[in-house]
């Protein structure tokens, strides 16, 4: 059931082979090593973790749920100063966590954990204390109008804002994308990269322990064919931000332009 009217993509691609499910379906057996005719273990290699797929139900989940937070929820209506005092403890509570958030980005990514933990956890926390910064400074104007007249203009949140972050720098693309959306009162559905979902999993967390409210930030992990396609093509999201190839570019805002011009 949609909390809006529209539609739903479930599957796109520009690759034929991949638009429709795999039918019949397969359990998957083989997923050692063949070594001299035997299915054998890594000398050396571990399973880091198992993450939930999204799809395009859960993606409706959590617009759903974004979309009940903006309308309802105290988030929007809260003093910008309020909103900035969240993300100024969220800012505080990265800082705390740097390892952690370090291990996990360099399982996810692969770059060298002295540069996730000395270089770009330190850039992510000042990137949300930099956001925190604007939330009570956004202001509207005053513009002179001839004759009699008195002309403002007065900034407001646009509602759900749909994000969609690559692989390569996934804390950091977390943070440009959720910072100013949060200070301005906007809700997010955020789908992750595939190849990396576990930071953003966990910098969500810490986020609502610094206060955000239920609903307000949503992640999603998944592929793009499947969540992706269904965060572009909601009728419930009112802006979509995206970071990524110009081919997947492409295909974002064709489906886009294809559902309600967000």
């Amino acid at each position: 059931r949609f909390c809006g009217v529209g539609r739903v993509v479930s599957g796109y691609s520009t690759s034929a082979g991949i638009e429709n499910p795999i039918n019949p379906s397969i359990k998957v057996h083989c997923t050692q090593l063949l070594i001299n005719g035997n299915f054998v273990d890594s000398a050396s290699g571990d399973v880091i973790a198992h993450v939930a797929e999204g799809d395009a139900e859960d993606i409706n989940r959590a617009v759903c749920a974004a979309r009940k937070a903006f309308d309802e929820g105290p988030w929007p209506k809260m003093t910008a100063y309020e909103r900035s005092m969240v993300l100024f403890r969220f800012a505080d509570l990265l800082d705390k966590h740097i390892e952690e958030l370090a291990t996990l980005e360099t399982w996810d990514n692969g770059k060298p954990y002295e540069q996730s933990a000395k270089i770009e956890l330190p850039m992510i926390s000042r990137i949300i204390r930099y956001y925190a910064g604007w939330a009570d400074k956004i202001h509207g104007l005053t513009i002179p109008a001839d004759g009699p007249h008195l002309v403002q203009t007065i900034d407001e949140p646009i509602g759900v804002a749909g994000q969609i972050i690559p692989w390569n720098f996934p804390l950091l693309m977390f943070a440009w994308k959720v910072g100013p959306a949060l200070a301005c009162g906007c809700t997010i559905v955020l789908k992750s990269a595939e190849q990396t979902p576990l930071s953003a999993l966990y910098a969500a967390k810490l986020l609502h322990e610094a206060g955000l409210p239920p609903g307000v930030l949503n992640v999603v992990s998944g592929f793009g064919p499947t969540a992706g396609a269904a965060l572009a093509s909601h009728m419930d999201v009112d802006k979509l931000a995206f970071t990524g190839s110009s081919e997947t570019g492409k295909i974002v805002l064709e489906l886009a332009s294809k559902s309600n011009l967000k």
